[in-house]
């Protein structure tokens, strides 16, 4: 996806600097179909923008323009293919791509178009004549670019669903993951709980019947000798001592 921002980034700092050129851009293609002694029809395709410029175009500054022009249509035709086949998409991406796909076709009739607001390019033409035959031609990269911008922010939404799609199911597993939770649960019964305490005071208990063990261990045979010794000492009823 950054890689194909960035070359939505270049295509469209390349307009910036195409729009800059607008009012030659419609001399160009008046002089051309000038030439063509093709006044009469509106500029509506972009094999008519080629045809003007491969045949009718007599200096260097109108061949710029119209190629700048047609570059840019080149460049986003390509970008258009490239998101088809790299990136499976939903049916409302498809559908944008689609509608690109047709606007930048060579033979498509855009002449009806018009780009509205926030551009202003149809605005700029400075005459009645000049909208009607070239409202559709200078609108066309803008609406393009525009839904290319749509797409982009659609495509956005998708990539996790999308991703467990093309990895073989896993999309599937992670919904029936929460529904087959209580089952795994009933079928590995957790260990009892012991609380905190109760295990500090069990411990504690065996720390003591080990170490009265141990006390019993080392000072038994003391208490047998000083149990035995008293049997030996005669014993005498009190209050009869001689």
């Amino acid at each position: 996806m950054n890689e194909i921002k960035e070359t939505l980034r270049n295509i469209k700092q390349n307009y910036r600097l195409f729009q800059q050129q607008q009012f030659t851009f419609i001399t160009a293609l008046q002089r051309t179909r000038e030439n063509a002694h093709d006044l009469i029809r509106p500029v509506a395709t972009i094999r008519q923008v080629q045809s003007y410029m491969d045949h009718h175009c007599n200096n260097s500054t109108d061949q710029r323009i119209l190629s700048m022009f047609l570059n840019i249509c080149n460049e986003l035709s390509k970008l258009c293919h490239s998101l088809e086949t790299l990136h499976p998409g939903n049916s409302v991406t498809n559908e944008i791509l689609e509608r690109c796909k047709l606007l930048l076709s060579p033979s498509n009739d855009f002449s009806a178009i018009r780009a509205k607001y926030p551009h202003d390019v149809v605005n700029h033409l400075s005459c009645d004549e000049a909208k009607n035959h070239y409202g559709g031609v200078v609108s066309l990269i803008p609406i393009v670019l525009d839904c290319m911008k749509e797409w982009v922010a659609h495509t956005e939404k998708l990539p996790r669903h999308i991703l467990y799609n093309v990895s073989g199911g896993s999309a599937g597993s992670a919904k029936t993951a929460p529904q087959d939770a209580p089952a795994r649960a009933a079928i590995s019964p957790k260990p009892p709980s012991v609380h905190p305490g109760a295990r500090t005071s069990v411990s504690n208990k065996d720390e003591v019947q080990v170490q009265g063990s141990k006390r019993v261990r080392k000072k038994g045979p003391n208490d047998i000798e000083s149990y035995s010794g008293k049997l030996k000492s005669p014993w005498k009823p009190p209050g009869r001592h001689a």
